[in-house]
């Protein structure tokens, strides 16, 4: 028996071993390899590869404000022979996935009288080409692919080859080989439903490359009309409604968009989208209001949860129109919904900072626009450098309000008695203590150190918990640097202006003036008391701060902004402080000018008054010669101005010229000379401030005074600029 069992045992050994050979061509032979190759080595290739692909498209995260890609691979750029490609940046089953391809090839490959006698080979190159295609290794990935086509011509797996070869041609850029070799392909009449959407759909991505967008449509189409792959036939859908929509046929794009909505087992991330696309298509009131009563139904459903932050920004964009507060409401929903920093969230930011913007309210929409800035990456597209100028153009304003109000409170409790002073600060203190007793409660009962709401930003106020979210506190501790310190660059010993003064006693000393404040002697009354200035030339200095900042604003908002009741508020109050006549005739004329412009008779009286009073100031030249707004000494008058400026500048004095500049900005404002007083000011900003502040200032010149000199000396700058960054 044991005899037996060895002549068996020997037998089989014997068998597998002849079998084994890929040398000899016999039945056995093939059949071994071919059963091998397929149900084991290439199964766990073909496992590994759809693995690898699941984990691809979970990583890959669609921007559904721009035109999606047909096929979701982003490619930064060319993996080139001997390129080193991020490790990260694929799967690593993909890897795995080519080394079975390579394994199967190697061993089970038998190439006899130059026939390849295994028919699983084919698959395995097939296989070996599209780990490579989605490591990102387009030119090894190619050489498989035509390998196969040159190698296996009657292949069953030669037509989906022939697609592979020309998607990975698109990547590379030869767009027309792989159009040529797929139109030949689909000449075959007898093609399956799948190899003809794939090949139309790799066609759309070679013209989509050559920018021929109706051809792109022609074939997403045949695509859909070939329909097998359901996610793929989704996304040619959704991209087809785009593809509409930017040539304008609203009709075509909602179509497809519901074609999308109607189909069966389509990914639902497709699905709402498509619904987001067509409130976009709303052409009419009616359209709006239907599509709003959609959106507010889909709000309601749970599943829609991860979506919320767009279907609360479509429906704020729609209410707009018509109800600003409720739009305000919707933007807020939307950024409270949003775990993400993503576009969404920047564009809901955005969407806030201008309606705030349109309202006037300045320092509010410049909130709005720094929380972009804080989290944007894409610092270089077109829509956020559009923003870095509108947010430079709100600096002044929020210094100057900032100035005016917090300059206002104080000389108010200079004004107020002794008693009152004391009954307003006790007042103070016990408000303090209350909400110190607060916070202590919240802690108690939420049985935490700290309140996970402490901190959070109320933007929509000048108000918050922390310290920085107070857009006064934030303003009057700038105020108090700059007074203080003045214009420092950010850099290491920033304290001291002349560096080469550097000592430790310099450091100890300051910081013994900059020692924190104590809880403590916040709630003592005499802390307060003793800051409340009391010299006359303080008290008078902080008048002139506070009136000089008025009659700015009063300018800004009258000829920036063209808010003229804003201006009007501004001047009038300014008027009212009784300033120095240096302020207070322009201030009399910008107002009779604004009055003018809106029929008030107010401006009949203010004519009056600036002609018999101020009968030699230039403002009275003007009103009794409009014709002569600029008459030749004060053209003089400005450009010896600029010419002392300049001689600052030539000095090296880079911070008074800062100074200087703003100050003549405002003081001409609406002549020719301020283009040049601007140009002047970047200069000295980009000496101060470095590269980067002197390209942000020479746009804002090149922006706002277009057509002159100054504007293509700063265009030319600007240039240079980008060279050595």
């Amino acid at each position: 028996m044991k005899n037996s069992f060895k002549i068996i045992a020997g037998f089989l050994i014997a068998l597998f071993v002849v079998n084994c050979s890929t040398k000899k061509d016999a039945f056995l032979n093939r059949s071994y390899h071919s059963v091998s190759t397929k149900y084991n080595v290439l199964y766990n290739g073909h496992e590994a590869l759809r693995i690898g692909l699941a984990q691809l498209n979970a990583n890959y995260e669609d921007n559904y404000w721009e035109r999606l890609a047909i096929e979701p691979l982003k490619v930064d750029e060319l993996a080139l022979p001997g390129m080193q490609t991020d490790p990260d940046s694929s799967p690593q089953e993909f890897e795995k996935a080519e080394e079975k391809a390579v394994k199967a090839i190697q061993k089970h490959s038998m190439l006899i009288a130059r026939q390849e006698r295994n028919k699983q080979i084919d698959d395995a190159y097939l296989l070996l080409g599209k780990s490579r295609y989605y490591s990102k290794r387009f030119v090894p990935a190619l050489e498989a692919f035509n390998y196969v086509i040159q190698n296996y011509p009657k292949a069953n797996l030669i037509n989906e080859t022939i697609i592979w070869q020309a998607k990975t041609q698109v990547r590379l850029q030869n767009e027309e080989q792989a159009i040529k070799s797929l139109r030949n392909l689909l000449k075959d009449k007898s093609l399956k439903s799948d190899i003809k959407e794939h090949a139309h759909t790799v066609i759309a991505m070679a013209y989509l490359n050559l920018d021929s967008l109706q051809l792109v449509i022609n074939h997403l189409n045949k695509a859909v009309v070939s329909a097998n792959n359901i996610e793929q036939t989704a996304r040619n859908l959704f991209i087809l409604g785009q593809l509409y929509s930017e040539k304008g046929l609203k009709d075509s794009s909602n179509i497809a968009f519901q074609n999308i909505i109607d189909l069966k087992k389509a990914p639902y991330k497709y699905k709402i989208h498509a619904q987001l696309e067509k409130a976009k298509n709303s052409k009419n009131k009616l359209d709006a209001q239907e599509t709003l009563a959609i959106l507010k139904k889909l709000v309601k459903d749970r599943d829609n949860r991860p979506f919320l932050d767009e279907l609360y920004y479509r429906i704020g964009i729609i209410e707009q129109e018509n109800n600003t507060e409720s739009a305000i409401d919707f933007f807020k929903k939307s950024l409270q919904s949003n775990l993400k920093n993503n576009l969404q969230k920047e564009l809901s930011y955005e969407a806030l900072g201008n309606l705030y913007f349109d309202k006037a309210q300045f320092m509010v929409a410049g909130a709005y626009y720094d929380s972009i800035l804080n989290i944007t990456n894409s610092e270089n597209t077109k829509r956020v450098r559009r923003l870095v100028r509108n947010r430079n153009n709100l600096n002044e304003v929020i210094l100057y309000e900032n100035i005016s109000k917090i300059n206002d409170s104080i000389l108010n409790i200079v004004a107020m008695g002794k008693e009152a002073q004391i009954t307003f600060f006790n007042a103070h203190i016990e408000k303090l203590k209350a909400n110190e007793a607060k916070k202590e409660n919240k802690t108690t009962f939420k049985g935490g150190l700290f309140d996970k709401n402490l901190g959070k930003a109320d933007v929509g106020g000048n108000s918050g918990k922390w310290y920085f979210y107070n857009i006064q506190a934030v303003g009057f501790g700038e105020i108090e640097f700059r007074r203080t310190w003045g214009n420092r660059p950010l850099s290491d010993n920033w304290r001291l202006g002349d560096k080469s003064q550097l000592n430790m006693a310099n450091i100890q000393d300051l910081d013994q003036n900059l020692a924190q404040v104590s809880e403590q002697e916040k709630l003592e009354l005499s802390y307060y008391l003793d800051k409340i200035p009391s010299e006359k030339a303080k008290i008078d200095s902080l008048a002139n701060e506070r009136n000089t900042a008025y009659f700015k604003l009063g300018i800004i908002y009258k000829e920036q902004f063209k808010e003229l009741d804003l201006a009007k508020e501004k001047f009038e109050k300014l008027i009212d402080f009784k300033p120095d006549l240096a302020l207070l005739v322009p201030a009399k004329y910008h107002l009779y000018k604004i009055y003018e412009s809106q029929s008030d008779e107010k401006a009949i009286s203010l004519k009056n008054d600036i002609v018999t009073n101020y009968a030699t100031s230039k403002y009275a030249k003007i009103i009794l010669n409009p014709n002569q707004a600029l008459e030749e000494d004060e053209k003089n008058a400005a450009e010896t101005e600029y010419a002392a400026i300049y001689y600052d500048y030539e000095a090296e004095k880079f911070e008074t010229v800062i100074e200087k500049t703003t100050l003549a900005i405002g003081k001409y404002m609406g002549e020719p000379i301020v283009a040049k007083l601007e140009l002047l000011r970047a200069y000295a900003i980009g000496k101060t401030q470095g590269l980067v502040a002197f390209k942000a200032v020479l746009e804002s010149v090149a922006l706002n005074y277009p057509n002159t000199e100054e504007a293509k000396k700063a265009l030319e700058l600007i240039e240079t600029i980008k060279l050595k960054l």
